[in-house]
Parts: C-alpha cells; structure tokens; sequence
C-alpha cells in the first residue's frame, strides 16, 4: 500500500531523516517507535507533503506521492492526525467533524459518517454543540480522530494520540485505533507509549536519530530486551 524508500528530509544542512525505508501494507497497524527527536513525525509530514524531500521516494497503490501537495495527497485517501489535536477551538464539535469533509460534495454520505462517528464516539454526539476548545484533552484526541475519518482515509496516520491522556483515556483511544483498524482503515502509528503502540501493531519500526534501527511484529519487539531497556522502562536482569 504506502512503500517509503530511501527519504532524506533536511532542515538547513542537518538531515532529519538518513535514507528511510519502510512499507504499511494494507489493512495493518504499523508503529514507529523512538525517543524525541529522532524524526518520526518527520517522516509522517513528509508523507503527506507538509515537509519537503530533499530525495528517495514515497509511493502510494503505485502512485508517486513525492512532489504533490498535501491536498493532492489527501484526495488520493491518506489522513494525518496531527500531534497536538489541532482542533479549531472556537467551532463547536459538528462544525469541527464537518472541515473534515471539506473535499467531499456529497451530503447525504457526509450526514451518514456524522452518525458514525458518533456511534464510535458517543461523548461527541453529547457534545455535538459544544465549542472544540471547551473539551477535556481525550474527547479533544477523539473529534481529531473523528475529523479525519469524515475524509474516509484508506490510511490514517497518527501523531503521539496518546500525548498528554490520562492512562484510562489512553487505553480508550487504543481500542478506538483497534476499531478503526478492523474496520478497514490501514493506519502508521507514531507513538512514544511503545507499550501500548506495540500491543496493537502488526509491525514496528525502530526510529533513532533519522534512521531505523530495528524492526519486527509487534509482538517480537515487544519481547526484546534491548526495546525492553529503552524504551519499556524494563532493566535487563
């Protein structure tokens, strides 16, 4: 589905990302995996067009996605759910859901996603005319998430959804990835819980300082000691 080969992204003369190679096949949960700083939301703008690539390239079902704009690369069924939420504060839940139809014409599919989001989140339909910026940090991650599904992505992409939750609403916003997952929607996953990242995941990537390091099912990284170590606050016996 989503094929990365060889990115370099450079901010002035320093490369954030060294040559990344991954692949997200169709219908599975990817992770990366790494400290701050070592450029994995990088990588994710990148793939949507918000960073420039200085080389290598990034196909999408076969189309070249390196070049385009990021509503180019949008329409093609590709989402990012930014770090941070990003929620228009001052518009109220609906008004929120409904930018994230902004390129599609057809009401009566756009009314029919609305109640879908609702039925994955109910606390949004409660809060339906509440202003976006008036809601607790979770319900803020789920109209994030509910805002870009009304794009009806192929693949979603994630930015730290976790950041900043209280661990009951953490473990709520994963079984939402879970679900959304099942449904059909292929998702890349950034993430700083590795433990929680690398439960759901098919496959994991390792990112440090700009390059991958390491990489297997969810479940073999899991049971590493070296991510054990680094990342899992688990000290080697």
């Amino acid at each position: 589905m989503l094929k990365v080969r060889d990115l370099v992204v450079a901010y002035g003369g320093i490369e954030a990302l060294k040559g990344i190679s991954l692949d997200v096949p169709d219908g599975k949960i990817v992770t990366l995996i790494g400290a701050n700083g070592a450029g994995k939301s990088t990588l994710l703008r990148s793939i949507i067009g918000l960073v420039k690539v200085k080389s290598g390239s990034v196909e999408y079902n076969g189309d070249t996605l390196t070049g385009l704009n990021s509503q180019q690369i949008v329409s093609k069924g590709l989402t990012l759910v930014p770090e941070g939420r990003r929620v228009f504060p001052n518009l109220t839940v609906l008004e929120n859901l409904r930018i994230g139809a902004y390129m599609r014409k057809d009401e009566e599919g756009i009314a029919a996603d609305i109640k879908r989001i609702y039925e994955i989140f109910p606390r949004l339909e409660e809060r339906n005319w509440q202003m976006a910026g008036t809601l607790s940090g979770g319900e803020q991650q789920m109209l994030a998430l509910g805002r870009a599904l009304m794009s009806r992505p192929k693949l979603m992409m994630m930015d730290e959804p976790s950041l900043g939750l209280a661990p009951l609403v953490i473990k709520e916003i994963f079984n939402i990835i879970r679900s959304i997952n099942e449904n059909g929607t292929t998702v890349l996953l950034v993430e700083q819980n590795a433990n929680m990242a690398l439960k759901v995941a098919h496959h994991a990537y390792v990112l440090e300082t700009g390059r991958i390091m390491m990489e297997g099912s969810g479940k073999e990284l899991l049971e590493n000691e070296e991510i054990k170590e680094a990342y899992l606050g688990k000290k080697k016996k």
